[in-house]
């Protein structure tokens, strides 16, 4: 999902997608020790979307601040 896509979201969507995107690192990092994970780059694409969303919630944050 694009960052464009998820400030559309509120602070509780993000926070869910947040809890959600870890279980998947988990899981992912979990399939990679095993090795049943297929694709490799999901690992990746997962850790970016995560650090997107935190990024989404700092600016929110310190836009609240400021204000």
């Amino acid at each position: 999902m694009k960052a464009s896509e998820m400030r559309d979201k509120t602070q509780e969507e993000l926070q869910k997608e947040l809890s959600e995107l870890k279980s998947e690192l988990f899981k992912l990092r979990f399939q990679l020790v095993t090795n049943q994970l297929e694709n490799p780059m999901r690992l990746n694409d997962c850790k970016k979307s995560i650090a997107r969303v935190k990024t989404i919630i700092k600016e929110r944050e310190i836009k609240a601040v400021k204000v």
